[in-house]
């Protein structure tokens, strides 16, 4: 309903305004999808594993306070996703910008009471998911033309299945 459209998009202007200068969405770490049809699409996650943060020396705590997301049920399944999300984290902890606390400790992220005027709000998701080309492309040459892949691995598979029967029959002769 086109009414329903503008008083959300009010309600997220008005919730934008009331929490200047921080970030809207929260971090969130990058995850493949459930299912064979599905799996090679990354898409966002519910939070950071709590190795990920021990990696990325983020305490579990202090996590959800700067806009970083937990989920102590995930677990990391590859390297590589893992490594992926540690990096998603420190590129998050370099770019962070705490305000300035009363208390006596202080985060090496906190700003001067200049720089926090300066500030501006991070807008849509946070370190957008960054895809990358999987494959490389190249043009079909003349050799490729002329091969034809199906029926060569149709005479590899038949080859193989009548291997064991090629063997007793040499070993005859």
């Amino acid at each position: 309903q086109p009414a329903k459209q503008l008083s959300r998009r009010l309600h997220r202007k008005a919730k934008a305004a009331k929490m200047f200068p921080r970030p809207v969405n929260s971090l969130r770490p990058v995850v493949h999808s459930q299912t064979v049809k599905y799996n090679s699409k990354l898409r966002f996650g519910r939070g950071f594993t709590l190795a990920e943060l021990k990696e990325a020396a983020v305490p579990k705590r202090l996590a959800p306070t700067i806009g970083v997301t937990v989920d102590h049920r995930r677990k990391n399944r590859t390297v590589e996703g893992f490594q992926a999300n540690v990096q998603r984290l420190k590129e998050y902890m370099s770019k962070l910008a705490v305000f300035p606390s009363k208390s006596k400790k202080h985060l090496p992220q906190e700003v001067s009471k200049e720089e926090f005027a300066a500030l501006k709000q991070a807008k849509g998701a946070l370190l957008p998911i960054r895809r990358t080309a999987a494959v490389e492309t190249r043009k079909i040459s003349e050799a490729d033309k002329k091969t034809h892949a199906y029926g060569e691995l149709r005479n590899a598979r038949g080859h193989a299945r009548i291997a064991g029967k090629l063997k007793i029959r040499r070993e005859k002769n």
